[in-house]
């Protein structure tokens, strides 16, 4: 056994997650306070290989390499039995998982392959007495609970997208890298990609740093229109209420809270948004929360560090026409 730290590098075409550069980052801490090294695991198709050397400029000692068909596009049975054997065999004391869609089943499924414990969507994890205690919000982000997994290796936390700071890469650090083969057969995998289908582009809501968010307030799918030049304006990515989406004013895509996406942005502005616990539970952890309601009893007022009580029609054409002359 050791007291390495092993991080998962979620890519998608040879492009990585912000979450993974992320937990490289707290793993490389967490390592540090231990004495102890940092592994990357890095999987995927043919052409991965440069993600290598990037995983140890966020911080890497060493990086576990496979370049395969059966790992090209995100599975969960190949990537967890790839990541259970080498895990097995380096006995690392924690793996961290970014708490993406795709880190989201793939650390439960490493936790049942390992017979160990995986907690989830972690926005805090520091050593006390020698155990690490993760912070993970509950009950739709009212409380916070402190958890531990006693008595069992490794320690698999999820960290939850922009919880933790993403470290400046430093190019001249060097480490190694071990090339390993996957453990599973194409005709072994049970499941199989079709293919793909293609979105609008934008900011990607969990990576965003700015969101403007709107709710039933816009009234209509007309209604986003002003949300959008001020999104744009802002280089920020346009999110949605469940009401708003279920009235089919926007896509899916969009949703913000429990049943949609969970963000921590540094600023939030919400529009038009009512403020249900729903919604609470995917931005309570925005770093500053604006709120524009006509409402003034409106639940979100009492959640934004900011509140603006008068017509979104209003107030966010000026946002934007204050924000043009500030920004250039």
């Amino acid at each position: 056994m050791s007291n390495d730290i092993f991080v998962w590098v979620e890519q998608f075409s040879g492009h990585p997650t912000a979450a993974s550069w992320e937990a490289a980052g707290l793993a490389r801490r967490l390592a540090d306070e231990l004495g102890s090294d940092v592994t990357a695991c890095v999987f995927g198709g043919q052409g991965i290989e440069p993600l290598a050397q990037e995983a140890i400029s966020y911080g890497a000692d060493r990086v576990l390499l496979a370049e395969d068909a059966t790992l090209a596009d995100f599975r969960v049975e190949p990537q967890a039995a790839l990541l259970a054997k080498v895990v097995r065999e380096a006995e690392p004391a924690v793996v961290l998982i970014g708490a993406t869609f795709r880190g989201r089943e793939l650390g439960p499924a490493l936790a049942v392959e390992l017979d160990t414990g995986c907690i989830a969507d972690c926005t805090a994890l520091e050593f006390e007495d020698g155990q690490l205690v993760a912070t993970r919000p509950i009950y739709a982000g009212k409380l916070l609970s402190r958890c531990v997994i006693p008595e069992r290796r490794p320690q698999i936390f999820t960290t939850r997208v922009r919880a933790f700071p993403k470290p400046e890469p430093d190019s001249s650090r060097s480490g190694e890298v071990t090339r390993v083969e996957p453990v599973l057969a194409e005709d072994e995998i049970p499941s199989k990609v079709t293919g793909f289908k293609e979105t609008k582009g934008g900011v990607s809501l969990t990576d965003a740093a700015i969101i403007v968010s709107g709710g039933r307030g816009v009234g209509g799918p007309e209604g986003y229109e002003p949300l959008r030049e001020l999104a744009q304006v802002l280089g920020a990515a346009l999110g949605a209420s469940r009401a708003a989406v279920d009235a089919g004013w926007i896509p899916y895509e969009h949703q913000v809270g429990q049943t949609g996406k969970t963000v921590s942005p540094d600023l939030y502005i919400a529009c038009g948004i009512s403020g249900a616990i729903q919604h609470q539970a995917g931005m309570r952890t925005s770093k500053v929360i604006v709120a524009i309601n006509k409402d003034p009893e409106a639940p979100i007022f009492k959640l934004a560090h900011y509140g603006i009580v008068n017509d979104l029609f209003k107030v966010v054409p000026a946002l934007t026409e204050a924000f043009k002359e500030k920004l250039g």
